[in-house]
């Protein structure tokens, strides 16, 4: 099982390197489309919308990566002051939920994928393109979300009675 993580945990790295790239290029197009728009060439026609797409990616295939880091958003100020093992269970309810959030969106994503590969549907705005190239990430990643619920869960089996020590909060 250590393994499988460690292979799992490279894949999480290799997705958050390409949100990485994605967000430097959105960057780079911006201020390329700002430059150009200043020295009067007329600008990146297609930037606001590639930009629209890159955030949207970036998020989804960052999500998995920053949920195995910790470093997702997490209010677990109540669980700090409750009785350690009741804090516990609340973060098995916690996994619980997001686990079966995940996989709900998994299960919605690959509809909506399909319905929009089957169906033809193209994006049309500055760039056409099939509409389905941008529905993709979403299931694939969010099964990702909902295989990182799991290894958390595992590793909450065999933790100590009391909350995750990588919770961190403003207290």
């Amino acid at each position: 099982m250590e393994l499988l993580s460690k292979y799992y945990e490279w894949l999480l790295d290799a997705l958050l390197l390409a949100a990485c790239i994605l967000l430097l290029a959105m960057t780079l197009v911006i201020g390329l489309d700002v430059f150009l728009r200043n020295v009067g060439a007329g600008g990146i026609a297609a930037s606001n919308e590639l930009s629209e797409d890159a955030l949207y990616l970036i998020t989804i295939l960052a999500a998995p990566g920053l949920l195995r880091r910790s470093q997702h958003i997490r209010i677990d100020i109540l669980l700090r002051v409750l009785p350690p093992k009741v804090a516990w269970y609340l973060e098995w309810v916690g996994d619980a939920l997001g686990i079966t959030c995940s996989l709900l969106f998994v299960w919605y994503g690959v509809r909506v994928v399909a319905a929009s590969c089957l169906s033809g549907s193209v994006s049309i705005k500055t760039v056409v393109m099939p509409e389905w190239w941008l529905f993709a990430p979403m299931p694939a990643c969010f099964l990702l979300i909902a295989v990182e619920f799991v290894f958390r869960m595992r590793q909450l089996a065999y933790a100590a009675r009391e909350p995750r020590a990588d919770a961190v909060s403003v207290s």
